[in-house]
């Protein structure tokens, strides 16, 4: 399932909200769960602290039982390689 997690302000945001989704869960009967945040390439203090720390603890709070983050690429050989791959693509005739 695909949500959304960041909010700021008062404004409506896209939907359906994680945090939200992460507290109902459990109530449906999820209660294990794994998080990918792929609009990030890297982790960075939102990824952690919103889902890795919040996230964990409002499913944990609502009745769940694990919460796996699937880190982002990071700096990994195989991110550098696909950065590498899709620059060179994009570049090429350029160079």
């Amino acid at each position: 399932m695909v949500t959304f997690q960041s909010r700021f302000g008062p404004a409506q945001w896209l939907e359906p909200y994680t945090d939200k989704t992460l507290e109902a869960l459990p109530s449906k009967g999820v209660k294990r769960v794994a998080i990918l945040a792929p609009a990030f390439l890297a982790d960075c203090v939102q990824t952690l602290e919103e889902i890795t720390m919040g996230g964990r603890g409002t499913f944990m709070h609502a009745g769940g039982e694990k919460v796996a983050y699937i880190e982002c690429l990071n700096d990994s050989p195989g991110s550098m390689d696909m950065i590498e791959a899709m620059v060179r693509r994009e570049l090429s005739g350029w160079l």
